[in-house]
This record gives C-alpha cells, structure tokens and sequence, in this order.
C-alpha cells in the first residue's frame, strides 16, 4: 500500500521546523540584546509561560476545526517569532518573539502526532504508528543536529545573522505545511462548548487507568529528562572545553535520530514496557558510570543514553496514542503536554 500523502509531507516538515540554527547561541543573543544573561533568561522564562497559557486552547482548536488548520497556524507562528527575534534591537521585541513561540509549540503539540494517527487510521494502518513515528520524527533530531554545525559557521558572521538564516527554514516548513490534506477519518465539526470537550478529555484520564499510568509516566520522564538536560552541559565543561559543547549536543541528535528511526523495528520484536524498562535502567547505569569515573570519554557515554530516549518517546508516545479517544486525541495529548512542563518547572526548581 502507498504511503500516506501526509506522511511523507511531515518527515520533511519536522526535519525543516526544528532546522534552528540560532538554537546553540540563542541565550548569547537575548543577553547582548537585553544588557544582562538574566533579562535573556526571562525570554525563555516568557515563551514557557506562552505554552502553558495557549497548550489546552489549542489542543481543543486542533480537535475542533482540524489538523491540518492548526499545523498551519502553528507553522506562521514559528515564521513570525523568527522574525521577531532577528529583528531584535529591544527587550520587547524578543518578547513578542517567545509569544509566538509559545504559540508554536502549543499549535502542534498534541496536534502533530494525532495528524499522523488520523491519516493512518484513513488507510487503516494505525497499527503501524510506532513505525512511522519514530521515522517521521528522527527528522527533529537530524534538523536540530545540522543546524548546530551550521550554526558554528555562521556566528563569525554575526549573531543576528543566525537568527535572519533561522527565518528561511521555518517559511520552507510552512510551505510543505500548505501542501498536508485534512485526514478523511477526522470526525466531523462540532460546535459544543469548549470547557465540556476539555472536561469530558480529563474524564477519560479519570476512567481509564491504563492511560492515566502511561501519562504520569511520560510526565515523571519529560521533567526530569528535560532537568538532566539542561544541567548535563555543567558537567560536561567539566571534562570537555566549552568550545566542544557544540559537538556533545550534536551527538545527542544524531543517536536520539538513530534510536528514533529505529524504534518501530525494535517495538515489533519487544513489548514497548519491556523496551521501556530496559531502556531506563540502560541509561541510568551509563549516566551513573559516566559520572563516576569521568573523562574525556563522559559525554560520548551519555550522549549514547540519546538512543534510549529515542526510542522511549516513540513507545510511549504509540501506547498514548492507543488509549486516546478520537474525538479528544490532540487535547488530551495537550494535557499530558501541560503537566509534563508544569512538573519540570516545579522539578527544576
């Protein structure tokens, strides 16, 4: 059977949204901009807040009026926070940026993945969505890798410049975004009231306690994943000079890339908690040697946990995607989403 249309659309689409050259200098930037490292971390700060104020609104609006609408939106949103962002010159003008970044992520979490299932579940192959995820989005990783090479041509240039480049890509995104179809499968409009829809989607957390442990299970991963990655560079610096942080990071897409594109062969051989289980006590264990006897080597060995993660994401993103109701597939993704950011805000501190 063909590939979905929509399907190869979107190995190109996320491999060109995540494509960020500015991604490796971007806290360099909003601090020369800003005056002070401090009012460049309230950027980050403001775009968080952004995603957590838009991620249940947009999830209903993508369950409601569509996917293919909100990716769109979504897609526009990213072109016009780049744009702030280069344009820069004030404190106020990086804020509007991170709005619509926050914007952006919300438009497509939750979003994204439920365009993929749908347009599966049109041809009904949903069964093989730990399959084509895990290939689709490895393109994220591959983005996000090049981009940080890319970056460390471009920065002699100037710091701005990175961020003028960084436009391009996101407008090529849009374009391929244009080009998606609605899935046929996607249940028809509804006008009901938006607080019924969202709580009619906390319900089906309430009742099914399959898909109430898969979601605190990714909440519980996302937080402390995301703390861990955040703090790794301090100790990477450690034993690498800050020069070649650029190169652990780069590491980490590629084997995050390998073990995502990988993961659909690897879940038609394993049961995802087995691979699950064993994917976390693997980490865990190298992170634990990494650190206890460091060196030169460290970051290579945990860089190599990035597989494990790519791998894991994709296993419990499809289980997720099980458990999800059609009708609130993008809002319910949306409040996993919510309470994995509020739980790392609250971890991290």
């Amino acid at each position: 059977m063909a590939l979905h249309h929509n399907l190869r659309l979107m190995k190109w689409f996320n491999f060109f949204i995540d494509f960020k050259p500015y991604s490796p200098i971007a806290i360099v930037y909003f601090a020369q901009v800003t005056g002070s490292f401090a009012s460049g971390l309230l950027v980050f700060s403001i775009f968080s807040i952004a995603i957590s104020v838009f991620e249940i609104p947009t999830g209903i609006y993508s369950d409601k009026i569509g996917r293919r609408k909100t990716l769109i939106l979504g897609a526009i949103a990213s072109v016009v926070s780049l744009t702030f962002y280069a344009i820069g010159g004030t404190f106020w003008m990086l804020v509007l940026g991170a709005i619509f970044a926050g914007f952006q992520e919300s438009f497509f979490s939750g979003n994204n993945d439920a365009l993929i299932y749908d347009s599966l579940a049109e041809t009904k192959e949903q069964d093989t969505f730990h399959e084509h995820l895990g290939k689709i989005n490895s393109m994220f990783q591959l983005g996000l890798g090049t981009s940080a090479l890319l970056a460390s041509l471009l920065v002699g240039i100037s710091l701005s410049f990175v961020f003028w480049v960084s436009v391009i890509p996101q407008v090529i995104a849009l374009l391929i975004g244009l080009r998606l179809t609605e899935p046929k499968v996607h249940f028809a409009r509804e006008s009901g009231n938006m607080y019924v829809h969202f709580r009619e989607a906390l319900k089906k957390f309430k009742e099914n306690y399959k898909l109430r442990d898969l979601s605190l299970s990714s909440i519980l991963k996302f937080g402390m994943g995301e703390v861990s990655h955040q703090f790794t560079p301090a100790f990477i610096v450690t034993v690498w000079p800050v020069w070649a942080l650029g190169i652990y990071r780069s590491l980490c897409n590629l084997f995050a890339y390998i073990g995502s594109r990988c993961s659909g062969n690897i879940l038609n051989k394993f049961s995802a908690f087995k691979v699950l289980l064993i994917g976390q006590v693997l980490s865990i264990a190298i992170d634990i040697g990494a650190v206890w006897y460091p060196g030169v080597w460290s970051p290579i060995l945990i860089s190599l946990t990035s597989i494990s993660f790519g791998i894991s994401l994709i296993a419990l993103q499809a289980l997720m995607h099980k458990e999800f109701s059609d009708k609130q597939r993008a809002t319910m993704g949306s409040i996993n989403s919510l309470f994995g950011n509020i739980f790392f805000a609250v971890f991290a501190y």
